[in-house]
């Protein structure tokens, strides 16, 4: 008797019959097994075209006795299909599972180890309509015994299947298929056929990555089959495209339930494994089951991205949570872009842990943050939680790692933003979240080699997000390059993107008193002048300009971030004096000796050196200027970020305070190198000016890429 009569029970049972066996075929859809019975069960495709009359029932009507089972059903029909057989075994009888996934335990629960049979199948079949399987190819089948002994019964199985050998480590043969069956399930999600995905160097690392993470849970030597070889993974992916490529079955059989038949599929097989590349997979299929996504290649990226979070962003200390399925809407301009997010932003269903030990076991956002929302709609994958100074304060937390610098992880990824900015000069992901108060997207862009963008104040909603100084707090991106974050901000931000400028067409005020400044490294401001003079040789305008109604600005910057974030996180530090690591502890005290009225003096000051700062933009020419362009941060990337109140934080932040305290658009991206580390160049434009500076931003960039 065969239990399952599609793809792979149909294309068996049908040899068998031909070949004299008495077969009784049983399978739960009524259609087939009418269409069975009235005109035969056909087998179509490359292998051979056949048509054998059989008999074929329902599950309600089995017989009462029965001696060989051949069971094929899907995985979690598999303890179903057990106790339909356990009151009908005969005395001697056994059953041969052909199933995918490692089902062994399901059936030897039910039916005791004795009497149970593994097979191994691999070629490729579908059931086609009621009465009609394909079979793509002929490839490898193996039988043996749980215990590895070769038995009569194992010799007699493999002289009557098709194409079937004995072997003495069945086991080994089945875990080989689970590594492989993972890659076939990633293909699954989106809509490439199997040797397209399998072939795409692009999902290389995540198919290498899933075999491994499988193989490594393998209790018994995992067994090469059809191009497979446990011990070469690497060329496995070529021959399994050769392979694939040549079979009629361009598909998986899971790949047709999701798109096709819209059923379950057989993944609750996969989710017995450890590992966290198999549960994203799983989450993904689990989220097409329930009509949440649909098989498409962004799925396929959205592993990609797993896999490098995995991989590249953990050895950093950059990642707080990988978010599995995410939810996003069916399709929008970011369709598909993994992004993470500073993990003091909420999202629905994950605890906003601030950089703190004890804040990260806190309960979990019921709501995203509207800049969150506005990612998902935009049918971003919102996919992580990256690593952070604490509180965005301008210190780590003692208990905590600090996110490390991808091109040397001996020094800091930069604050207070270090986690965002590493994920995406790791090349995790395109892009992501980090906030600004002082320069804390700027100065790690910087650090890393990436674009970091502060918006104008106000521009990206800030609810949802942990406060730390109201006035000067911005939520910005941390990106690839221009382009990708014109286009998150287009979505976050409500800003349609303009045309790229020419450099021919472009003004810049270059602020030669902070690029003189002797506190700048001597090689960065090579770096920056290098990148100066290969921007005016490409045509671009460059006109110095007085730095000093920028800087005036600068006395203000102390008394309102201390005052304003006292003001936020001042209770909880009195109330719980270990709540916060020591350095947060410290700065946040010195918030307590500003005064109301020197708070406000400060406010007042700001207010009146305003319009002096915003008049730079107009040239000393009056002609106006496109963006004004000086350095980004003193120097490259330190081992550790200084604190804030050292005399190294305070220069960390000196060039880029300025546009927190103007509330104007500042991006940074990078120009050249100095000792082998990132620099980075500072574009800054007028309020309300967003795209205006990104067009900029763009143009600059083409030139120094």
């Amino acid at each position: 008797m065969v239990v399952g009569a599609g793809a792979i029970g149909g294309s068996v049972a049908a040899r068998l019959v031909r070949d004299g066996h008495d077969v009784l075929l049983c399978d739960a859809d009524p259609a087939h097994v009418d269409a069975m019975n009235a005109h035969g069960l056909r087998v179509v495709g490359p292998v051979e075209e056949l048509t054998v009359e059989v008999r074929a029932v329902l599950p309600a009507d089995l017989p009462d006795v029965v001696d060989v089972a051949l069971v094929a059903v899907k995985s979690h029909h598999t303890a179903d299909a057990a106790a339909l057989l356990a009151p009908r075994l005969a005395p001697d009888g056994f059953v041969l599972s052909l199933q995918n996934g490692l089902n062994a335990d399901v059936l030897t629960a039910a039916l005791g180890r004795e009497r149970v049979v593994l097979g191994f199948v691999n070629f490729g079949a579908d059931y086609l309509e009621p009465g009609v399987v394909m079979q793509g190819n002929v490839a490898t089948f193996r039988v043996g015994e749980i215990d590895g002994t070769l038995t009569d019964r194992v010799l007699a199985l493999a002289g009557a299947l098709p194409w079937a050998e004995a072997t003495t480590n069945i086991t080994g043969y089945l875990w080989s298929k689970e590594a492989y069956g993972a890659m076939l399930f990633a293909t699954a999600v989106s809509d490439l056929t199997i040797a397209d995905a399998l072939g795409d160097p692009a999902y290389r690392p995540l198919m290498l990555g899933l075999a491994r993470e499988v193989l490594a849970q393998a209790p018994v030597r995992p067994e090469p089959f059809d191009g497979f070889d446990p011990d070469d993974l690497e060329g496995s992916l070529d021959r399994l495209v050769v392979f694939n490529r040549a079979s009629a079955k361009a598909r998986t059989g899971v790949y047709r339930d999701l798109a096709v038949r819209h059923r379950k599929t057989e993944v609750d097989d996969l989710a017995g494994l450890a590992g966290p590349l198999t549960g994203h997979v799983v989450e993904l299929v689990r989220a097409i089951e329930r009509g949440e996504r649909r098989c498409e290649v962004a799925n396929l990226d959205l592993l990609a991205a797993y896999e490098r979070l995995e991989r590249l962003g953990r050895p950093l200390h950059a990642v707080v949570a990988a978010l599995p399925a995410p939810a996003r809407t069916a399709d929008g301009p970011l369709l598909g872009m993994p992004v993470a997010v500073k993990d003091m932003v909420d999202v629905a269903g994950v605890t906003r842990g601030n950089g703190n030990p004890r804040a990260m076991r806190e309960a979990p956002a019921t709501t995203d943050a509207p800049v969150v929302a506005r990612l998902r709609a935009g049918a971003a994958d919102v996919f992580a939680t990256a690593a952070l100074l604490e509180y965005a304060a301008g210190a780590q937390h003692p208990d905590l790692e600090e996110a490390r610098n991808p091109v040397d992880p001996g020094r800091t990824a930069g604050g207070s933003s270090g986690g965002s900015a590493a994920l995406v000069a790791a090349g995790v992901c395109p892009a992501a979240l980090g906030t600004d108060t002082g320069g804390s997207i700027r100065i790690p862009a910087a650090y890393v080699g990436c674009v970091g963008l502060k918006p104008t104040h106000g521009l990206v909603p800030t609810d949802g997000v942990t406060v730390l100084s109201p006035s000067l707090d911005h939520v910005g991106v941390l990106a690839a390059d221009v382009a990708t974050a014109s286009a998150l901000l287009a979505v976050i931000g409500e800003v349609a993107p303009l045309p790229v400028r020419s450099p021919a067409d472009l003004r810049l005020g270059v602020l030669r008193g902070e690029l003189d400044d002797p506190r700048v490294d001597p090689s960065v401001r090579a770096a920056l002048v290098a990148g100066l003079d290969r921007l005016a040789a490409a045509g671009v305008t460059l006109v110095d300009v007085d730095v000093a109604p920028l800087q005036a600005l600068h006395l203000t910057f102390e008394p309102v971030i201390l005052h304003e974030a006292w003001a936020e996180h001042g209770p909880r530090a009195r109330a719980d004096p270990a709540w916060f690591g020591p350095d947060t502890d410290r700065l946040l005290r010195l918030g307590a000796t500003v005064t109301d009225d020197a708070y406000r003096a400060a406010l007042a000051l700001r207010a009146e050196l305003l319009p002096a700062a915003d008049a730079v933009l107009d040239g000393p020419d009056g002609h106006g200027l496109d963006a004004l362009v000086g350095p980004a941060v003193a120097f490259v990337a330190p081992p550790t970020t200084p604190v804030l109140d050292s005399p190294e934080g305070e220069l960390e932040g000196l060039f880029s305070m300025t546009a927190n305290l103007t509330g104007q658009p500042a991006l940074v991206l990078p120009c050249g190198t100095a000792d082998g580390l990132p620099v980075g160049l500072q574009l800054a434009g007028r309020r309300d000016a967003d795209a205006a500076l990104l067009a900029v931003a763009a143009a600059v960039e083409a030139v120094l890429a």
